[in-house]
């Protein structure tokens, strides 16, 4: 009988190209063969109560309770079918697009109606909620996306270099791939809405001072690692530094770093640092695409929790609200991947 789920798993295994789904099936595949909570979670650089709860969702559910967000409750209201064409549509169409007369932005009730005159199905904008959270959705701001951005391109990007660049961490010709940006946090960076008393406004005191630092951020798009250093200026020498750094955090084997077209990554002063590291390469996304380098999302994260809403009197503040923020991340890896790093 185990030999059989054994089988089963390795089957699912191959299949998937989710890589917490493929963690799940591994750690049930290997208390199968005979290994403990504890050894697992070693393996796998999970807690063993992780790994329990894993095991407990297959011995509850089968295969299906180690989907993500698996919830045993009542069946969805909605088919995968439809779940699917419900997220393509909420992500390519506004409402003015499917009938909804001068309405631009997609709110829980135009959702639920819409649901209601495509499916036929009533639906509370509570459950609603909780669909799309499991849908990987949540209630954001819209951005403006650089109008100069090749679309053409960025398909290419997606479907070639990032595929065959996963392709190379698999057969390990590569050992770390590497997503690299620059930012920069200002004593008071921006107002963000909180919740407050209502008809009253937070007020966040400032001195007209503008300092700030700038930062560079790398992810490990496989363990979900942010490497992070402050500098004064974001220049070639500076950028070198964190490439020391980076090289001194994975001291053996190739790394892959994937950047945007800025000029301290083109400089001429650069070369001779690349050809001393030859085991560094550099891959440079398409022009404007912020869209495909996921330490936007990391600064945008930094911001909303410990920068926005908030003025430094003193630099060494914005270092310190840095360090730690990046050190409470660092402790949830997982939490980093499912952010950032998932939909790439």
């Amino acid at each position: 009988m185990s030999a059989a789920k054994i089988e089963q798993l390795n089957v699912f295994m191959r299949e998937t190209s989710d890589k917490r789904l493929y963690e799940r099936y591994l750690a049930v595949r290997l208390r199968f063969e005979g290994h403990s909570f504890e050894e697992i979670g070693h393996l796998l650089n999970r807690t063993r109560q992780t790994i329990s709860l894993y095991w407990q969702a297959y011995q509850e559910h089968g295969l299906a309770g180690l989907e993500m967000d698996h919830s045993p409750g009542q069946p969805p209201k909605l088919t995968n079918e439809q779940r699917s064409e419900l997220g393509a549509m909420l992500e390519q169409k506004t409402p003015v697009d499917v009938g909804f007369e001068a309405r631009y932005t997609w709110t829980l009730p135009l959702v639920a109606e819409w649901i209601k005159m495509t499916y036929g199905v009533n639906m509370s904008v509570r459950g609603i909620s909780a669909m799309l959270k499991r849908m990987n959705f949540s209630f954001t701001k819209a951005t403006y996306s650089l109008a100069k951005a090749d679309p053409d391109a960025q398909a290419v990007f997606r479907k070639q270099t990032f595929t065959a660049l996963k392709k190379q961490v698999e057969v390990e010709e590569i050992d770390h791939l590497l997503f690299e940006d620059e930012s920069m946090i200002r004593s008071y960076q921006a107002l963000q809405y909180n919740w407050f008393p209502r008809g009253k406004q937070r007020k966040v005191p400032t001195y007209g001072k503008h300092e700030g630092a700038k930062l560079f951020g790398a992810i490990n798009y496989e363990t979900g690692q942010v490497h992070h250093r402050e500098e004064e200026k974001a220049d070639v020498a500076a950028f070198v530094r964190f490439l020391e750094d980076l090289l001194t955090a994975y001291p053996t084997g190739k790394m892959a770093l994937v950047l945007d077209n800025s000029r301290i990554h083109h400089a001429i002063a650069l070369q001779p640092f690349l050809k001393k590291h030859p085991r560094l390469q550099l891959v440079f996304l398409p022009p404007y695409s912020p869209n495909l380098n996921p330490v936007e999302g990391l600064w945008l994260w930094l911001k909303a929790d410990v920068v926005n809403n908030i003025f430094f009197e003193k630099f060494y503040t914005i270092r310190l609200h840095v360090s730690q923020f990046m050190k409470r991340i660092n402790k949830h890896p997982m939490q980093t991947i499912d952010r950032l790093l998932v939909r790439l």
